[in-house]
């Protein structure tokens, strides 16, 4: 991690005040796998084109989320079989500013992300939806019955978000993966895997994007939720995942299933 945080200090900053600019509510992902060695090729291109957030005196973030799903994890089922207009619930915890909320996206059939989210306390992160206000603001947005949902999946990382210059998109890039599913009892991480996102309102010209092109890594679809599931629930239907499961040990050269 040391030589990211290194190469992270090369970059010029922008504080969570700024970003509130670049929020991309509604908006176009791009995803793309790579490993902490070719993230490290990719930091040293972006650093005059890219801001760093800034927050709490780090250049890095560390998430905590928390995935619900029905007792049949009909939200994952329906990614699994490529549904269109899906949808996720989450509580996330931003560990460093300590604030927390309850989340919902939808991705419709055009493939446009559009969040929504309140916020909750950091104490709810499990027990959101026994408070009135979340459990109505979860039914106004959520086509599933809120009384099926339960925590299924807690994913932990460490992320870091940069913006370009032009405030036209942002990167997540997320590192330091671990998974445990909370029904199952069962735990995952590939420390070597790096899931980059891109996130645009629209498809503006992408200084990223020509960095991959360059390095030749192609964009590479993977939902944290799935890739938990998959990982930490045996008995889950995955047929459509192995083989990008396959490619992630390919890439990452490490077993995982």
């Amino acid at each position: 991690m040391s030589q990211i945080e290194d190469k992270l200090q090369s970059f010029n900053t922008i504080t969570l005040a700024e970003m509130e600019k670049v929020k991309l509510m509604n908006r176009v992902d791009t995803k793309f796998l790579v490993t902490t060695e070719q993230l490290i090729e990719i930091l040293d291109r972006l650093s005059d084109r890219y801001f760093v957030q800034f927050n709490e005196g780090r250049r890095m973030a560390d998430y905590n989320t928390l995935y619900y799903d029905t007792p049949d994890c009909k939200m994952y089922i329906a990614h699994h079989d490529r549904k269109l207009n899906r949808q996720k619930l989450r509580a996330r915890i931003y560990v460093d500013s300590n604030i927390a909320f309850c989340e919902v996206k939808t991705k419709n059939n055009k493939g446009r992300t559009k969040k929504k989210r309140v916020s909750i306390d950091c104490s709810e992160f499990g027990t959101m939806l026994q408070k009135d206000d979340t459990r109505n603001f979860v039914s106004e947005h959520l086509r599933y019955d809120v009384g099926e949902l339960s925590p299924v999946l807690e994913n932990k990382f460490t992320r870091i978000t940069l913006v370009n210059v032009e405030k036209t998109e942002r990167l997540t890039i997320d590192m330091n993966v671990n998974l445990i599913n909370r029904v199952t009892g069962k735990s995952a991480c590939i420390p070597n895997l790096v899931i980059v996102e891109l996130k645009q309102d629209g498809l503006c010209p992408s200084f990223f994007r020509d960095v991959l092109l360059d390095l030749r890594i192609k964009q590479k679809r993977i939902s944290k939720y799935c890739l938990g599931t998959v990982l930490t629930n045996p008995n889950i239907k995955n047929n459509r995942f192995r083989r990008k499961m396959r490619y992630i040990e390919k890439l990452c050269n490490t077993k995982i299933l």
